[in-house]
């Protein structure tokens, strides 16, 4: 069976990046009738909280994102434990007690010399004595992965055939000298034991994904198939992840972005086929392919949610939006005509707040030089309220009659002046829902 995962790390809220993993492995899954997996990378115990678990799974309802298990890597130590000294029985886990410092002092020694910065696997040259003195003055000391060396090699469902010459990579950690879990153990035994057969995931977890094929293979586990998405970079090709604050997805949904101008956007950015507004998810799911998708870096511009928000939302019936309508104050007897009229001329939801704001108001009259006593004119021989569907056109009429005027040098000083504003909804019917004229 076809199983995918979700995994991100409850320290933070789920941001545009995350989701558009997330999104790829769920069409995957259920493109093939699969398993979607949330799991929860939360082996920090002092940076992992139970909001940010509340709020990613408030998130992907919100997207309709529906996983079909939880797991979480708290609960499975005792498995990673028991992996981890497979690893250590093998010969493939060794002890090593190198400072920072000293690491990073490694590293520029050998650039210098024009050699590549790879560990010097120096730990594996310790005697036990040696290693028990650098316990009693330095601690217990920190876990590598032995990596054959050797190319690791995998057909990538958006990079095509990689090959890695594992020797130019160095042999990662995979326990902190205090006992915490790095993401690879845990990521390779869940993967494992959950029977996990598709990653997708970010271009940079290449490397990390090499490594990963070799510790699967120790511990007798099936290698998944891998994609590696491009990454995001902002509208103007800069790193999008220093700007992921302003990118959350609850700050998306605050501003009014609607899941499916979303999700529709990141179904397919990045791929060869157009950004297309969906209305339903089977319709996502039956479109995608993952090999349609390149390995440039892909441009993102929250400004392009708007648009397809505004489609998602000129398509709404009435029934969608007749609570958000009353509660924003349209009386009931109003409510369906004014979403009607205003449904065409908002971009966001949160657009209907101020066009009830003028209709109930009134709006501050914009009148040009030229206009003054045309508009002054025409007010005067304004019909008295209440208004109704036939009043604009008489009133333009007579207008039109007394003056000369017509066309464009008729309505918009005379729609600036009742509305403030030179573009909206058709002036005969919006007219009969304004309760306020001001320039009166």
């Amino acid at each position: 069976m076809t199983t995918t995962r979700f995994a991100p790390s409850p320290t933070g809220y789920i941001h545009i990046g995350n989701l558009r993993t997330a999104l790829m492995n769920y069409l995957i899954a259920r493109q093939n009738g699969g398993q979607f997996i949330l799991r929860l990378d939360d082996t920090d115990p002092e940076r992992s909280k139970e909001e940010y678990v509340d709020g990613i799974k408030e998130d992907l309802t919100w997207l309709g994102l529906t996983w079909d298990r939880v797991e979480r890597q708290s609960d499975r130590l005792d498995r990673y434990n028991e992996a981890m000294d497979q690893l250590r029985a093998s010969g493939r886990l060794y002890e090593c007690f190198e400072t920072p410092v000293e690491l990073d002092l490694k590293r520029k020694k050998q650039l210098n010399m024009g050699k590549p910065p790879v560990y010097d696997r120096a730990g594996l040259n310790l005697t036990d004595a040696e290693k028990d003195a650098l316990r009693a003055e330095r601690g217990n000391g920190h876990w590598r992965f032995k990596l054959d060396h050797e190319r690791i090699e995998w057909n990538d469902g958006v990079l095509g055939d990689i090959s890695i010459d594992a020797a130019s990579v160095s042999d990662p950690v995979l326990i902190r000298a205090d006992g915490q879990y790095l993401y690879t153990p845990a990521s390779v035994c869940d993967d494992i034991d959950f029977g996990v057969t598709h990653v997708v995931r970010g271009s940079d977890h290449v490397t990390n994904t090499a490594t990963q094929i070799q510790i699967i293979k120790a511990l007798g586990g099936t290698v998944p198939e891998f994609a590696h998405h491009s990454l995001l970079t902002d509208a103007d090709g800069g790193a999008l992840s220093k700007r992921l604050g302003t990118l959350s997805l609850r700050d998306l949904r605050a501003a009014g972005i609607e899941p499916m101008a979303m999700l529709s956007q990141l179904a397919r950015l990045g791929s060869a086929d157009p950004v297309e507004l969906r209305s339903q998810m089977q319709e996502l799911v039956d479109g995608f392919d993952i090999s349609k998708f390149g390995s440039a870096p892909t441009k993102f511009d929250v400004e392009d949610l708007k648009p397809l928000t505004a489609k998602v939302n000129h398509g709404r019936d009435f029934a969608d939006v007749s609570d958000y309508i009353s509660k924003i104050g349209v009386p009931a007897d109003q409510a369906e005509a004014f979403w009607t009229l205003m449904r065409e001329n908002i971009t966001l939801l949160s657009d209907l707040e101020g066009w009830w704001a003028l209709l109930r108001d009134g709006a501050e009259p914009v009148i040009e030089d030229e206009d003054t006593d045309f508009v002054a004119q025409a007010l005067s021989m304004m019909p008295e309220m209440p208004f109704d569907e036939t009043s604009w056109g008489t009133w333009t009429k007579a207008v039109k009659d007394a003056t000369g005027r017509k066309g464009r040098g008729l309505f918009m000083p005379l729609r600036k002046a009742l509305t403030g504003q030179a573009h909206g909804p058709d002036m005969g019917q919006l007219l009969p829902l304004m309760q306020v004229i001001r320039a009166k």
